[in-house]
């Protein structure tokens, strides 16, 4: 049974176009193999690595059409550009993925960009992306003529398809889960590395015989690829991160969560309210603020990481005491269930099983089946720093 997806959704429409009107004004090729070898053409330009995405519109009228979009909006509007960050705010369960992925094919239809990488949280939520694309790519073809274009998990085992994402003409999208990819970032820069630091480098940064003597990540850069970030709150969060989504080289970076934490440049926001109000759920439930007393939700919190011995982790949780739930501190390690560890209390019954911990220095984390996932300080079931937002649920 196939699944079938309506493309006339008006409130993702409206969260499509806001994306491409930021860009308005912006020139383009007019046939995919119409390419620029200067700077001063729009849409794509060619380099000595490949096809690269080239965005020439001045920044000050982006910035008028970020401000114009905003106001339809009814946005605050951003007295300066906050970068080329771009953010869509869309509540669970409305549709997010659909919409950043037919934003692909409407910026390649529109401005003539090819180049998309598509940057998640977590393993679970990549394979959730790859399922996605699976299951739509019929629908985008009948959408969109037919147009080729070739998708992937971006793996350093398969440097190929770094060369083919760079050379292609074609749309072009890789998928990286943000644990694997920021390993790949130098921790300073190469010409400050001696030959012995040089050889230690991860593949991407090594120089690659295979790849002409270049590295791969120069393949990459040479794209200036549109970053897409699926749920940054949970993907851009440390210094790490950071750097290794500017070390793609982006020509612009398009945010889109129900929970951002630096909406840089918002330009459409579908909060639970208004979701509700467009029938597309039918309750909204707004959690209440918790008290160490207070056990309706599952509590874990990632203390540390140790690979000494072992790859393990210290997580904090409710145990079962002889005066009822308290917070306890432990160990776990891969396979190990939260629901014995904390003596069968209920709520980690389904979904906290410890699938994958991660030891690396500036990018530690714990994954749990399901795809919950945890950096190193982050809790979940918690009363955090600030309360959470309304979380909408159809019933």
């Amino acid at each position: 049974m196939k699944l079938k997806f309506d493309p006339s959704l008006e409130y993702q429409r409206e969260a499509i176009d806001a994306i491409l009107g930021v860009f308005d004004g912006q020139p383009i090729a007019q046939t995919d193999f119409e390419l620029s070898l200067t700077s001063a053409a729009g849409g794509l330009f060619q380099s000595e690595l490949g096809v690269g995405n080239n965005i020439v519109l001045p920044e000050d009228e982006i910035l008028a059409n970020v401000q114009k979009i905003q106001e339809a909006n009814n946005i605050e509007k951003v007295p300066a550009l906050q970068g080329m960050n771009f953010s869509v705010e869309m509540e669970t369960g409305t549709g997010k993925t659909y919409v950043y992925l037919r934003t692909i094919f409407e910026l390649s239809k529109t401005y003539g960009f090819k180049k998309f990488i598509i940057v998640v949280p977590s393993v679970a939520i990549r394979e959730g992306v790859l399922k996605s694309i699976d299951m739509m790519q019929e629908h985008f073809k009948t959408l969109y003529d037919n147009v080729p274009f070739d998708y992937f998990v971006y793996d350093s085992k398969r440097l190929g398809k770094v060369r083919q994402f760079a050379t292609s003409n074609q749309i072009q999208i890789m998928i990286i889960n943000i644990q694997s990819f920021q390993k790949d970032v130098a921790d300073k820069p190469l010409e400050e590395m001696t030959e012995d630091e040089l050889k230690k480098l991860n593949v991407i940064n090594r120089e690659n015989d295979r790849m002409s003597g270049r590295r791969p990540i120069e393949f990459i850069q040479a794209t200036n690829p549109f970053v897409i970030i699926d749920e940054p709150q949970s993907v851009d969060n440390t210094e790490k991160s950071r750097r290794a989504i500017a070390n793609l080289n982006p020509a612009a970076t398009l945010r889109y969560s129900a929970t951002h934490r630096n909406p840089y440049n918002l330009l459409y926001r579908l909060d639970p309210i208004r979701a509700y109000d467009l029938r597309l759920v039918k309750r909204i439930e707004v959690a209440s603020i918790r008290s160490d007393d207070s056990f309706n939700d599952a509590y874990v919190k990632l203390l540390k990481t140790d690979n000494k011995n072992g790859i393990k982790a210290q997580v904090e949780i409710h145990k079962k005491g002889s005066n009822g739930p308290k917070k306890a501190k432990l160990w776990v390690k891969q396979g190990d269930d939260l629901f014995v560890k904390s003596g069968e209390i209920d709520m980690y019954r389904n979904g906290y099983i410890v699938q994958n911990i991660d030891c690396t220095p500036g990018a530690e984390y714990i994954e749990f089946n399901q795809g919950r996932f945890l950096e190193l300080g982050q809790e979940i079931g918690g009363l955090g720093d600030e309360v959470m937002k309304a979380q909408v649920w159809e019933t």
